[in-house]
């Protein structure tokens, strides 16, 4: 059984649609994308991934109040974009037989910071406010009281793995006949919890992020959502392969050989019924953080050799967490569908190599395979060493 991936919405820090998204993706200038802020620092400014002109206020005000949150809000974005898609599928196969995986881990985190600050200032929580906006459910549970389906709806948060995770379940679902139309993907906002969260590590760069340079030193954070239409019907992209691991090694740090990474590689190059050699790109995490790229290079080493171009696109729009998979699979279904000449996903760094990492191909600004791409894999690692893999081919 093959599962499709029909359409696809994206928002995320390069803009919003498939037009937009690609254009900025392969533009040959040096990226611009996202903003320099202190409204998650206050004091520190960062380089964060942020989605402009977003209206807090999009989801209906008739919704669920559990269901407003800036998170639904950029998941309603995403859904827009694919809506005639999703509206023909409901139609053709029926409520019950449409179900809804998505990836998160903030969830409505903002929601509940914004009800704290106003109970400390004011002594009570403000209007509106429900503590289920911060459920992790909560986007899974939102898109599918928007649609009226009533087949399976969850959300999957196993942290930067989690919406890789979402594709990979959507396609056993199909596969078992649990539902004939998936729409999986993954949404993750900003809030102070996170940039927090990670400025106490230590991994949060000011400036943008350098993945696999010497120099390298730590993430830039974002926020976006993706959103696909998957079935059995055949499309321009589909979901060739997956592969899923856990490292059993450290909590927030991934073990040093990759020995996990490289198990869900190879998962997926089975999976999809290939060899390494017909992988034509590979998305790297590419966190730029000293760990991951260390681990990162050495498993995509061990598993597809030195010569198959790689890049991230986090220096682009950012680590959205728990939407990293799904968005960076949008990027990989775009490099996939309708580009004949195989342009690929730049990566931007300084250029300076790190002689402790295994020499790989990077695919610098304008870099293309003189061909339509066939094969693309996508990583995505994830604390307590959760690892998602996608092999992404064409239609």
């Amino acid at each position: 059984m093959t599962a499709y991936l029909n359409t696809v919405g994206i928002r995320c820090a390069l803009g919003r649609g498939q037009d937009a998204v690609r254009a900025a993706m392969w533009q040959t200038g040096a990226p611009t994308a996202g903003e320099v802020t202190d409204r998650y620092s206050p004091g520190r400014p960062l380089l964060l991934g942020t989605v402009s002109d977003l209206a807090d206020d999009a989801v209906p005000a008739h919704a669920d109040p559990r269901h407003r949150s800036r998170n639904n809000a950029l998941l309603l974005d995403a859904l827009v974009q694919v809506r005639p898609a999703v509206d023909t599928a409901i139609a053709s196969v029926g409520p019950a037989r449409v179900a809804v995986v998505l990836g998160t881990s903030t969830s409505g985190m903002r929601e509940a910071e914004l009800a704290m600050r106003a109970l400390a200032s004011i002594g009570a929580l403000p209007p509106g406010y429900h503590y289920g906006q911060q459920e992790l459910g909560s986007p899974a549970g939102f898109l599918a009281a928007t649609l009226g389906t009533t087949g399976p709806a969850y959300t999957i948060s196993t942290a930067c793995s989690s919406s890789a995770k979402a594709l990979a379940a959507g396609a056993r679902m199909l596969r078992h006949g649990l539902a004939d139309v998936v729409l999986a993907g993954g949404v993750d906002t900003l809030c102070a919890f996170t940039v927090a969260g990670f400025s106490s590590l230590e991994s949060v760069s000011t400036a943008r992020c350098n993945p696999l340079s010497a120099n390298r030193n730590g993430i830039n954070i974002g926020e976006g959502a993706a959103l696909f239409v998957m079935s059995r019907e055949a499309g321009p992209v589909r979901l060739a392969g997956w592969g899923e691991s856990s490292d059993a090694y450290h909590m927030s740090a991934p073990d040093p050989q990759g020995k996990g990474a490289q198990l869900a590689m190879r998962q997926a190059l089975a999976r999809a019924g290939i060899g390494a050699q017909a992988i034509d790109y590979v998305n790297l995490h590419g966190t730029a953080t000293p760990a991951n790229d260390v681990m990162e290079a050495h498993a995509v080493a061990a598993v597809l050799g030195h010569e198959v171009p790689v890049s991230s696109t986090k220096p682009l729009t950012a680590h959205t967490l728990g939407a990293a998979g799904a968005i960076e699979a949008a990027l990989m279904w775009l490099t996939l569908a309708g580009n004949p000449h195989g342009q690929l996903p730049p990566h931007w760094w300084d250029g300076v190599a790190d002689a402790a990492l295994p020499p790989l191909n990077v695919a610098g600004p304008g870099s293309a395979l003189g061909r339509a791409p066939r094969h693309v894999m996508s990583l995505s690692f994830a604390f307590g060493g959760s690892n998602g893999v996608l092999v992404l081919g064409e239609g």
